[in-house]
């Protein structure tokens, strides 16, 4: 079993133990994050659907994120992760969600390079973002510097297929630390 597959069936089972249910609003993995989850037998239990919002615009009209964020933060950022999974948890009335919203590549998008991926969390006390890489091994990363930022940070590497099977991994590992941690 793969590290991804281990992690979705652990992410199943503290849900289940739970009596949890997840949700998911996916940018640039169209989907993955879901469908990886959803290839384990169980995922039924705690899988409630999700959203994908590849296309900024939807970002907004399906995921509920505000025209001002989009606008200010643009649609890869960590406030944005945020917004879009506090929209997913909402639409699909879960006690959890996850976002993902990043630069697959193979060029910039905005100034932002390939590789800058955030995860969104929303859960039953609280809402937070995390740069996908700092959830995944270090080898998985590699360090870029942002648009206006004075030192680099680490971003996701590989070619388009490796940065989103990395940020789905990603995604499951910081839905699985969140519902473990939960008070």
């Amino acid at each position: 079993m793969d590290s991804e597959s281990r992690t979705a069936r652990e992410l199943i089972d503290a849900l289940r133990t739970r009596n949890q249910t997840i949700s998911f609003c996916e940018s640039l993995t169209a989907g993955l994050a879901a469908a990886t989850l959803a290839t384990i037998p169980g995922a039924s239990a705690v899988l409630r659907g999700g959203l994908v919002v590849y296309a900024t615009d939807l970002k907004h009209s399906l995921a509920g994120v505000a025209t001002e964020v989009l606008e200010v933060h643009g649609a890869v950022s960590p406030v944005t992760a945020r917004e879009m999974a506090r929209g997913a948890r909402r639409a699909c009335v879960s006690d959890w969600a996850v976002a993902t919203t990043g630069v697959a590549g193979p060029d910039m998008q905005d100034g932002h390079p390939v590789g800058e991926v955030w995860i969104g969390l929303s859960g039953p006390k609280w809402t937070a973002s995390s740069s996908a890489a700092e959830l995944v091994p270090s080898e998985a990363g590699r360090y870029a510097l942002l648009s206006g930022a004075s030192e680099p940070v680490r971003v996701l590497a590989g070619d388009r297929a490796q940065i989103r099977q990395a940020a789905v991994e990603a995604a499951l590992r910081g839905a699985l630390t969140a519902v473990r941690e939960q008070n």
